[in-house]
């Protein structure tokens, strides 16, 4: 309905109200709008944006639609949207752009920004470094509170001014203060007096995801980055942590269902590409696959000598994978949450087990009674039964053990889940129902 609005007075040529009327809609809400119109309306109605609101509006936009505004935006548009992006967008933008685009960007940029940006860019794609933004308050400690005030309206606009840091003369850091105190302090308190000195830091070489995790932990809302001297060289803001866990988040899935990760979107992926993230995984998973065709293949006497146990096997390799499916899952997520270490292994190992000897039992009983009434075969009814518990117990230490090991190795837990797990387990499964056949049945 929007759409149909703004498109409305486009046609209409009544950009004064066009005008209004973007200013009403929340900056997120705008990327949306731009990528429902062609070329030409999406740059008209970009231009028609304020000053503030066109840097932010940019900053939520998808690589392929800012590509597209820079491509035709003038060289003093695109300076003055660089100028307003906070560092950390900008860096992003660079990463994500292609090399003639980026050669136009870094033109638009001063000499100190460029310095920086070039900076940031050296640091590793999984580090804290990569997704600090280098604007933040920072005050000394022998500071009165007027000084700092001061402080703050010269540094401006940045992407959080919430929180101050206390750095000394060698630009240690050695504590903070919120702005907040500052408003309630008195003119001529100094900072030292108000600031805390325990801080919760982060490294430039720390590995971004565990920084996401010290936001949860620690339930901040900034979190500043030092070097190995410990001097403050820029801050992760809770967005930026918000974002490295979606996308880890996002990634753990794709693992999880057999999928090699994309970086890139559903619909922007191509069909081509798909196939490939997707083929090797089930390529694999066929082969091992085959390896229970050929166990079931080992045991054709027992089928010709009780035809029965065919209709089990189903049953019996999904029960299997469901319950590896089960643990796997609550293993990968506590690992995730650093519930579980690597460390636990045996203790993890110990209650799933237990877990699937309940499990079993309860099945055993539920498939006994089933069986009886269908087929009025103990026997089956036992081996299937028997069956089922071996499946859930070993099943279910899989799903415990696979996932630790593979974090242990420093692999990523998620590609011992379901797909993997249960392919393992169906084989396994099928090996302990034909012996177990065997030795109940005599056969």
């Amino acid at each position: 309905m929007m759409v149909e609005e703004i498109l409305k007075l486009l046609k209409s040529k009544n950009l004064m109200e066009l005008h209004k009327v973007l200013d009403a809609i929340n900056s997120a809400d705008i990327p949306s709008i731009l990528e429902q119109l062609d070329e030409e309306n999406c740059v008209v109605v970009y231009r028609l944006l304020s000053k503030d609101k066109a840097a932010d509006v940019f900053a939520y936009l998808d690589s392929d639609i800012q590509e597209k505004l820079i491509n035709m935006l003038t060289d003093a548009e695109l300076k003055n949207v660089i100028n307003d992006l906070f560092m950390d967008d900008t860096v992003d933008l660079i990463e994500e752009m292609p090399a003639n685009v980026v050669k136009r960007i870094l033109k638009n940029m001063n000499k100190s920004d460029r310095k920086i940006i070039n900076e940031l860019l050296k640091y590793s794609d999984d580090s804290a470094g990569s997704i600090m933004t280098t604007e933040f308050v920072d005050l000394k400690e022998n500071m009165t509170v007027v000084q700092a005030f001061e402080k703050i309206k010269k540094i401006g606009n940045i992407d959080n001014i919430y929180t101050c840091y206390v750095l000394s003369m060698t630009r240690k850091l050695i504590g903070q203060v919120q702005l907040r105190d500052l408003l309630f302090a008195g003119s001529n308190d100094f900072i030292k007096d108000l600031m805390t000195s325990d801080v919760i830091s982060v490294q430039t070489t720390e590995d971004k995801e565990e920084v996401a995790k010290k936001f949860d932990k620690y339930d901040v809302n900034i979190m500043p980055v030092v070097d190995r001297e410990d001097r403050l060289v820029g801050i992760v803001t809770i967005d930026d942590a918000m974002e490295v866990m979606l996308d880890e988040v996002s990634e753990d899935f794709e693992k999880m269902a057999a999928v090699t990760p994309s970086e890139d979107g559903y619909f922007k992926t191509s069909v081509f590409k798909h196939a490939k993230n997707r083929f090797l995984w089930l390529l694999v998973l066929m082969i091992s696959s085959a390896v229970t065709g050929a166990v079931i293949t080992k045991y054709e006497k027992a089928f010709e000598a009780i035809p029965l146990l065919v209709a089990f096997i189903p049953m019996i390799m999904g029960t299997g994978g469901n319950c590896g499916s089960q643990s796997s899952t609550l293993i990968i997520r506590g690992l995730a949450k650093d519930e579980i270490d690597t460390k636990d292994i045996l203790k993890a190992l110990w209650k799933e087990m237990r877990i699937g000897v309940i499990v079993g039992i309860g099945l055993f009983i539920a498939n006994y009674i089933r069986i009886m009434l269908q087929y009025n075969n103990s026997n089956i009814a036992v081996v299937v039964g028997l069956t089922l518990i071996g499946t859930t117990v070993l099943s279910k230490s899989l799903g415990c053990i696979l996932p630790i090991a593979a974090k242990k190795l420093n692999l990523d837990p998620a590609i011992m889940a379901a797909p993997l797990i249960t392919t393992i387990v169906d084989t396994c499964s099928v090996m302990l129902f034909f012996k177990i056949a065997i030795l109940v049945l005599g056969i």
